[in-house]
């Protein structure tokens, strides 16, 4: 009997210990029994030294599998991602894992099956099968040498199975195994001197770790230096996982990638189905995939012979997971990169001031793409004062002007604004009641289309109401403008014109998003109107004008990050214009035209701003010169967040090294009906505050009040709201 420590599914950071009779390695799965039901855990430690007296250990239920799941780098990772976030094991390593993994799936890589005659198979005769013609086509071709499931589609299940249970056929798995290299398929574009450079450095380092930083105006040519890197490693028979912010960049790039080489290029993202996903998990293992395109959670796929990484859009906040496991996957590719003894490239035209950092501390090699690929002229920004403007469907006379002269030139506008739906609420013209969210401290948005009232924050949805809550009035009229009203209103403006909307409620069906990208990159004069999702790494030829709609709600936020964020999105959206062969211009609207960032961003750069914002946060203590962690805690009852908050702060009396900010009450204070509080830790050494982490959770653990609140943990947060 051995006895083998178990990472099991659950919110506990305890271990787990059991006896095995069979032969079990680290990283395999294991079916256990916990309480009165049966959990898939992790094969974590074979005959720990602090384990339990066997005699009062359980026995594993079943071996899963005969290899690892999680090979030696990936468990190396995962270990390193518990301690430092501070997360249960058991969670974070079934979090690495496909579903059908987690549900006991086998997890052998097959590929599908190879069909052959058996001798009794080859001495039948076409006589004995005069009545069943599907079968006797089925014997003719089986006559062939190894002949695999996909030549054999047209003939039944059933059919083979029939030929198996007779002895005449027999059946051997065929398996995944490394892809075979090729030349590229379509010719490089050439390199101006700054991109060849980038793509050297980044070869000479193949091999061993390097970190780099790709720092590029928009249009740089950033894609042409990822795909100059991978090109010796898919040629030497490598793999390169490209980790994308967004799924909407995910279609855009697997072309990019497809049309020029010609290797299995695979993708991962959360809309795949369980079994699409295990197949590319598979994949990976075996080395069948070359490069895999994917967002966060790629980057926990086993890969065979991992020789790149490349980090696309690296400042982007979507590679930081809010729910449960809070991971920064860039964070933990730099990690992986390390343990993988590979380089990795993070690129960005406004590069995390975390990364600008670490460059200026020597940690990362940077990279300059000064100048726009074919030598286009950087667009040029307008700013509409809209103080006394004769405002029309939130636009002013100006801004629609150019966008009439846009059209009539044959190129296609871009409309920025960062709010779906139809309207922000409705209001009452009586008594100035609003609709709010009876479990959130927000408003309901106006979805026109559905009839509807939706909270963003918690989900929940309502019919719209006849009647004001307040006064009992019917004068209900929406307030404010969201992208729904915007597209009814450009409709109404330039009727001679096609509107298309991008943004989460016009491209939740499947191919949706690809439908419109599609019909944009046709180039035909149109107003391309969206969210956020339009600001992130999409190439629009024919766009030749970029309005952003309203910017003034960003400009005075509580979040020290919200400077750095508005400059990265204003960069962003303003770069989609002049990427074809006309100059590019920018609209941006405000009632503030004067303020210090609007003046820095747009006179200066991007690359001006962050400088100065780095020593900003120098002189008041933030990150990245300081480390921070963050608690937060959710409840029915108020006052449980408070004590509850309290209670840790105390602890901290023994910590003077660690500063604390609060404890406060988040900026959305209640959200699904429940209250919501933090408390932010600060200190200057990460060691120190990693090891008060450690000290406070072993307390909070034996709290009973920890049974009566939802709290979380949150170690590096990039959201404070």
């Amino acid at each position: 009997m051995t006895v083998v420590r178990v990472a099991l599914p659950i919110p506990l950071r305890v271990h787990f210990d059991y006896l095995c009779d069979t032969e079990v390695s680290p990283g395999c799965r294991v079916m256990v029994p916990f309480g009165k039901r049966e959990l898939i855990g992790i094969v974590w430690q074979l005959n720990p030294s602090d384990s339990y007296d066997v005699t009062q250990l359980k026995t594993v239920t079943q071996v899963l599998d005969q290899t690892p799941v999680l090979a030696a780098p990936i468990r190396q990772l995962l270990s390193f991602a518990a301690d430092y976030y501070h997360h249960p094991l058991g969670d974070v390593l079934t979090s690495a894992l496909p579903a059908l993994l987690r549900d006991g799936k086998n997890a052998d890589p097959v590929k599908g099956h190879s069909y052959s005659l058996t001798e009794a198979g080859q001495h039948l005769t076409a006589e004995q099968f005069k009545a069943a013609k599907k079968r006797l086509a089925l014997w003719q071709q089986l006559q062939q040498p190894q002949t695999e499931t996909q030549l054999l589609e047209h003939f039944q299940r059933k059919e083979l199975q029939y030929f198996v249970e007779q002895g005449w056929a027999h059946v051997t798995p065929v398996l995944y195994g490394p892809y075979q290299t090729a030349a590229e398929q379509q010719k490089s574009l050439p390199l101006n001197p700054a991109q060849a450079l980038a793509v050297t450095a980044v070869q000479q380092a193949l091999g061993s770790f390097s970190c780099f930083l790709l720092e590029g105006v928009t249009g740089s040519g950033k894609t042409e230096v990822y795909l100059q890197s991978i090109s010796p490693v898919a040629k030497a028979g490598g793999q390169v996982l490209v980790l994308v912010p967004e799924i909407g960049l995910t279609p855009q790039t697997l072309a990019r990638f497809e049309q020029r080489f010609a290797v299995p290029v695979g993708v991962w993202h959360s809309n795949m189905t369980d079994l699409e996903r295990f197949t590319v998990w598979q994949r990976c293992q075996t080395g069948d995939l070359a490069i895999v395109i994917g967002t966060r959670s790629a980057l926990f796929l086993p890969f065979l012979k991992l020789d790149l990484l490349i980090i696309d859009e690296e400042h982007d906040h979507s590679f930081k997971q809010q729910e449960g496991f809070r991971y920064h996957a860039r964070d933990l590719a730099i990690k992986r990169a390390s343990i993988q003894q590979c380089p990795i490239l993070l690129g960005s035209a406004t590069p995390s001031l975390e990364s600008l950092a670490n460059v200026q501390q020597g940690r990362f090699a940077h990279l300059e793409l000064p100048d726009r690929a074919a030598g286009q002229l950087m667009p040029t920004v307008e700013l509409v004062d809209l103080k006394q403007q004769q405002m029309m469907f939130g636009m002013a006379g100006l801004t629609r002007q150019r966008i009439e002269q846009h059209l009539k030139l044959g190129q296609q506008v871009l409309l920025f604004l960062n709010r779906r739906g139809f309207a922000p609420a409705l209001i009452c013209h009586e008594c100035g009641w609003m609709t709010e969210c009876h479990r959130c401290s927000a408003f309901t948005t106006f979805h026109k289309q559905s009839r509807q009232l939706v909270c963003h924050h918690c989900g929940a949805t309502k019919g719209v109401p006849h009647q004001c809550g307040g006064c009992g009035s019917t004068q209900l009229a929406p307030v404010g403008q969201g992208t729904e009203q915007l597209e009814e209103q450009l409709q109404q403006l330039f009727p001679a014109h096609t509107v298309t909307r991008l943004d989460r409620d016009s491209t939740r069906r499947k191919g949706s998003l690809q439908q419109a990208l599609d019909q944009i990159l046709q180039g035909e004069p149109q107003l391309i109107l969206g969210t956020q999702m339009l600001a992130k790494g999409h190439h629009f030829p024919n766009v030749g004008l970029v309005v952003i709609i309203d910017v003034d709600s960003a400009l005075y936020s509580n979040d020290f990050r919200a400077p750095e964020q508005l400059a990265q999105l204003l960069t962003q959206v303003s770069g989609r214009a002049g990427r074809g062969s006309q100059p590019g211009k920018v609209l941006l609207q405000t009632h503030y035209p004067g303020h210090a960032l609007l003046q820095d961003v747009i006179q200066n750069g991007y690359a001006s701003f962050a400088r100065s914002a780095l020593k900003e946060r120098q002189q008041t203590f933030l990150p990245p010169f300081m480390f921070l962690a963050l608690f937060r805690v959710e409840a029915h009852q108020l006052d449980l967040c408070q004590e509850w908050l309290q209670k840790v702060a105390e602890h901290y009396k023994n910590w003077p090294q660690v500063q604390l900010l609060g404890p406060l009450a988040c900026p959305l204070e209640r959200k699904a009906g429940k209250y919501r509080w933090q408390l932010q830790l600060f200190a200057k050494d990460r060691k120190q505050l990693h090891q008060s982490l450690d000290s406070v959770l072993s307390d909070i653990s034996r709290w009973s009040s920890s049974r009566k609140v939802k709290w979380q943990l949150d170690v590096d947060p990039q959201d404070l709201n």
